[in-house]
């Protein structure tokens, strides 16, 4: 039921608003929220991602063979092409809520781990296009270990974004309490998963899929947010 109202008042602020704003601002959150999740999917589907994050050269130019075109594509799905829709979403995001305390640490952490993942997008293309493929072993591990604690660093970042939006859901009226329920969770199983990944600890990174479709959730729901908010 709170879900619903908070819903219903979100809807009835936009509708408030929607003569007067731009229907190319009030679609830009939705596609970018929404093309977040589908960018995940989708390179998932394309190529599958495991939570071994010990993989040694050798394997990593062992199972490259028939599959480099697949792991480039993933690569520029989940860490560029997401990287750049996160940014979107978390700026329209900060700009929502207004001038509330913890807005510019959202904003900001959102950024840096979209950094992150650009970073990680090259070193991925890298490895799956050249390293991998051309049987350089050593180089292969050696970027395979980088791009697996660059993710774990990335989480770690991604979770003070997602308790910063917890903290707004509580001061931010255009934000419903729910919301700051999700970015509990989702911190909690990013911190979990970020372990796992940045200290090389495959147990710890089966965290992840939780953390995973947590923050597609959490993505896409901030842009549905921003919508309704007309802003």
């Amino acid at each position: 039921m709170a879900m619903l109202s908070s819903l219903t008042k979100l809807d009835a602020a936009a509708a408030r608003q929607s003569t007067s704003t731009p229907p190319r601002r009030r679609v830009t959150p939705v596609l970018a929220g929404v093309g977040y999740s589908l960018a995940w999917i989708v390179g998932l589907t394309v190529a599958s991602a495991s939570t071994d994050v010990n993989s040694t050269g050798a394997a990593l130019v062992a199972d490259s063979a028939g599959h480099e075109v697949a792991s480039i594509t993933q690569y520029v799905l989940t860490e560029g092409v997401a990287a750049v829709l996160l940014a979107v979403v978390v700026v329209l995001l900060g700009r929502a809520v207004g001038e509330h305390r913890g807005s510019r640490l959202l904003t900001g952490t959102g950024l840096v781990a979209a950094g992150i993942s650009l970073v990680q997008c090259a070193l991925g293309v890298t490895l799956a296009g050249w390293a991998a493929p051309g049987g350089h072993a050593d180089v292969a591990g050696a970027l395979f270990e980088t791009f697996n604690r660059l993710d774990g660093l990335k989480m770690f970042v991604l979770a003070a974004m997602a308790l910063a939006s917890a903290g707004l859901a509580r001061r931010a009226a255009v934000l419903p309490h729910w919301f700051g329920h999700l970015g509990l969770a989702l911190a909690v199983a990013l911190v979990a998963s970020a372990v796992g990944y940045l200290f090389l600890m495959s147990t710890a990174a089966l965290a992840a899929y939780v953390s995973l479709p947590l923050l597609l959730v959490w993505v896409t729901t901030a842009g549905l947010l921003v919508r309704r908010t007309g802003r």
